[in-house]
């Protein structure tokens, strides 16, 4: 029997709220339940008249719901997942239900890999819209084009971020798994998630499943630059098209040309000129998320010159190289940093965007990668690459179980950083940070502030701090 009613633990999260939405347009009564409700995805709940009850509490299914959905943060010992499990109520994973509820009739265009998986999707996206095909879709974070991270439409295909991270208690696959691909673009494969992956061979293990599931009529494009992509779809049963920089790409990236304020390239197809494009995003990486893009859209029947004026109106992703604030000259720049090889490609656009400007980071330790000690030395090759770095301490979760010896070494990397010539230092949180700073701060300098949550609003505490020492 189909659930009218479904309650979703943990609705707060990016991907659960989302489901909430596009679960409440398609006709369904929904509400869920958080530890607390918090901006933005509590406002983005409320504007769609979505109840969120808090704290956990067994009181919270008072409204009898038929359908329960767990998300991948809630563990066993949760007073709400308990009060399921004893009361044998019907439950599921956010992944199953996407995939059931919204993708199964559809052609399933998944953007998979370590990197670029929110910006990729988020293009695509834009693609098959310009392209009139109304798709539906699922992103990770706030597509600008759209202002949303999901639409639920009539379109033939749905474009969907697919994360490699656990799906939820009962099942530690990834949630990619539940996706059922049509076409794959995977842009990166490295070790990451390394609180559920063992090891390298772990997560390209997760990937080449992925592949596996792609039927011989599908299609995989994948980037040519990395040996862990080669290997995960050497396998494959059906098409594989590969995009980068090499003379043998299928897609081929030449005349790559940064500018102030726009980047242009050319596309080979199988070595025969293809199309060009621009857009106003930064760095290399951009552009192979967005030559991705381009060759999925491709395989669907989109002509090069719809996806160029598609990609020439592209904004961007919140989080994504965001211009949070100009203040006196001074440009603070958001991303979403979770990865050394993230740091790396974000302050090397930063660079080709601000050339000849001083370049700031500010990092906070926080994804569960980035926080133990195994990308020690690669943190500091990506760190070295600013002109100067400051380093909040490692994010502490009420749950967290990381030893000493497993935990990142922030004086190690500053030191270390000292070494190549890097002015480094530790400043406890953002209020230090803010503090700091932001009398230091000079026009032309730009700030990379780099953290996967919410870094103690130091989005707003640093322009504010730069400010009141103008003002004095």
């Amino acid at each position: 029997m189909r659930p009218q009613k479904i309650h979703l633990i943990g609705i707060c999260g990016t991907a659960m709220a989302s489901l909430a939405g596009m679960l409440k347009g398609r006709g369904f009564e929904v509400r869920g339940s958080d530890a607390a409700a918090y901006p933005p995805m509590s406002d983005f709940l409320d504007s769609l008249g979505i109840s969120v009850m808090q704290p956990f509490s067994e009181e919270n299914f008072a409204w009898q719901p038929d359908l329960v959905v767990v998300g991948n943060a809630i563990s066993r010992g949760n007073v709400e997942l308990e009060h399921v499990l004893d009361r044998r109520l019907r439950f599921t994973s956010m992944a199953q239900l996407v995939y059931d509820e919204f993708i199964q009739r559809h052609q399933s265009l998944v953007v998979a890999g370590t990197h670029g998986k929110t910006t990729t999707t988020s293009m695509l996206a834009w693609i098959f819209q310009v392209a009139g095909r109304e798709p539906s879709f699922l992103i990770g974070g706030i597509a600008e084009n759209f202002g949303s991270s999901f639409a639920v439409t009539n379109g033939c295909e749905f474009i969907i971020e697919g994360d490699e991270y656990d799906t939820c208690f009962f099942d530690k696959g990834p949630k990619f798994w539940h996706y059922f691909p049509d076409a794959v673009a995977l842009t990166s494969v490295e070790f990451d998630h390394a609180d559920i992956y063992r090891d390298l061979e772990a997560v390209k293990w997760a990937f080449k499943r992925l592949v596996n599931l792609v039927p011989k009529r599908g299609v995989i494009v994948a980037w040519d630059g990395n040996e862990n992509v080669s290997e995960c779809v050497e396998r494959a049963l059906c098409k594989v098209e590969r995009f980068g920089f090499a003379e043998a790409s299928d897609w081929r990236i030449v005349d790559l040309q940064h500018q102030p304020d726009l980047t242009q390239w050319k596309v080979l197809r199988n070595g025969a000129p293809w199309a060009q494009f621009e857009f106003s995003l930064a760095g290399d990486y951009n552009v192979l998320n967005a030559t991705a893009a381009a060759g999925i859209a491709a395989n669907y029947g989109i002509a090069p010159e719809v996806i160029a004026n598609a990609l020439a109106t592209f904004k961007s992703v919140k989080r994504r190289l965001e211009v949070k604030a100009e203040v006196d000259g001074i440009t603070i720049i958001d991303d979403f940093a979770h990865h050394p090889t993230a740091i790396a490609a974000t302050l090397n656009a930063l660079r080709s965007r601000y050339n000849g400007r001083r370049l700031v980071a500010v990092l906070e330790p926080r994804s569960n990668t980035l926080r133990r000690n195994i990308f020690q030395h690669e943190l500091v090759r990506s760190l070295a690459k600013a002109d100067e770095v400051v380093l909040a301490s490692v994010f502490f979760k009420t749950t967290d179980s990381l030893s000493p010896e497993e935990r990142l070494d922030v004086d190690a990397v500053i030191k270390d950083l000292i070494r190549r010539g890097v002015p480094a230092r530790q400043l406890a949180n953002a209020d230090e940070i803010a503090a700091a700073l932001g009398p230091e701060l000079r026009s032309g300098d730009v700030v990379a502030l780099l953290s996967n949550g919410g870094f103690g609003a130091i989005y707003e505490k640093l322009p504010q701090s730069i400010r009141a020492h103008r003002e004095r």
